[in-house]
């Protein structure tokens, strides 16, 4: 399969994040790309999946689509999102044990799997992006800070604590307050499963791992860190047929 083939797509709600691969099919090399929604037609993936729009000028194949039933994730009921599917299944098999994976995206999703290896449910809020948004929209003076996740939460867990600019103080509030969401929810799941690990994705993922790891909960490989799980995942499920034809795992 020619180079410029080796590609893998995730549709979410704000972007879409592309899996290119080059170097030895063997062992190919990697890399993510996080872009916004692509205009007109696009060079077909090995595989893809989505939870946002599809737009039909894309002409995204209908074969190379993955559903939730493409996602080995024990207990998964038919409304799971296939993000979360295949963040919840990567996880706890690259772990091999019980996790909680924090998708820090447009929404902040926990999904817990248990240490059998079966979804074991999860929690839902709104993220940065959707929180500075309402923020601005639903007040008069505070400002209008919409846009891509992360765009609001630059720096945001490595800045100034208690800010005195406006804008800064709105992306920290937000930051602290899905920071402490997740350790919170990391607190309660360890108290059931003490080995549980916690897994940070997602595109909020830089601004919060600052503020997660200063918990001493959390030390040593309690919390990984993932900014392209699903991707990954995806890669897993459909990776490079090769010459002899696909090799599913």
């Amino acid at each position: 399969m020619p180079e410029s083939q080796l590609r893998w797509l995730l549709i979410g709600n704000s972007r879409w994040h592309w899996a290119e691969a080059s170097g030895d099919p063997g062992q190919p090399c990697l890399r993510f790309l996080h872009r916004t929604p692509a205009a007109g037609p696009v060079a077909a993936p090995l595989a893809w999946a989505a939870v946002g729009p599809v737009p039909a000028e894309a002409r995204l194949p209908a074969a190379a689509r993955l559903g939730l039933e493409d996602v080995p994730l024990a207990g998964a009921p038919a409304w799971l999102g296939i993000d979360r599917a295949l963040a919840g299944w990567w996880a706890a098999r690259e772990v091999g044990g019980a996790v909680l994976v924090a998708d820090a995206g447009t929404v902040l999703s926990l999904t817990r799997v248990d240490c059998r290896g079966r979804f074991a449910g999860g929690r839902l809020m709104a993220g940065a992006g959707l929180q500075l948004a309402a923020m601005g929209a639903g007040t008069e003076a505070l400002p209008s800070l919409a846009g891509l996740a992360g765009a609001g939460l630059s720096g945001a867990g490595e800045g100034e604590p208690w800010p005195l600019d406006t804008a800064e103080a709105m992306g920290r509030g937000v930051a602290e307050g899905l920071a402490a969401t997740v350790l919170e929810a990391a607190r309660q799941v360890r108290a059931l499963e003490p080995g549980c690990r916690i897994v940070l994705t997602g595109g909020d993922g830089p601004a919060l791992l600052p503020l997660l790891r200063r918990s001493p909960e959390l030390g040593g490989d309690g919390l990984l860190d993932r900014p392209d799980l699903c991707l990954e995942a995806l890669v897993a499920l459909r990776p490079d047929p090769g010459p002899q034809g696909s090799d599913r795992p």
